[in-house]
């Protein structure tokens, strides 16, 4: 899961370049191992918001209690706003595949691992 492979064979990549590479972080429309297809009916991915809203509510979180831990303020609000909007911005690729790595491994009933197809061998896929 956390190399964003192919919920269903865990072989195939389910993204083309890096977390942060400009313009390369897209999702393949189907697994080039097992041709599974990601997007199981137009508009799937709409419910990746809600997974990616609570991670970004989670990292607002964690950032701005180890902001506090670490600095001890309690009278600049502006030191917790630039950190927390800085750190989520900062998050941004990552929370984009996950939210959509978790979709898929998590929340999808109709997707289930599948150990024969975890080979590289042909003639077990049939």
């Amino acid at each position: 899961m956390l190399h964003c492979k192919c919920p269903r064979c865990r072989r195939g990549d389910m993204f083309t370049g890096g977390a942060y590479n400009f313009g390369s972080n897209k999702i393949l429309d189907r697994c080039p191992h097992c041709d599974l297809r990601y997007e199981i009916e137009p508009g799937y991915f709409y419910a990746a918001m809600y997974v990616s809203y609570a991670f970004n509510v989670f990292e607002g979180l964690a950032l701005g209690l180890g902001t506090f831990f670490l600095t001890h303020n309690t009278t600049s609000p502006w030191l917790y706003i630039g950190t927390i909007i800085g750190g989520c911005f900062l998050l941004a690729p990552l929370n984009f595949r996950y939210s959509r790595v978790v979709l898929l491994y998590w929340l999808s009933p109709k997707i289930n691992y599948q150990p024969h197809l975890d080979s590289d061998d042909p003639a077990v896929h049939l």
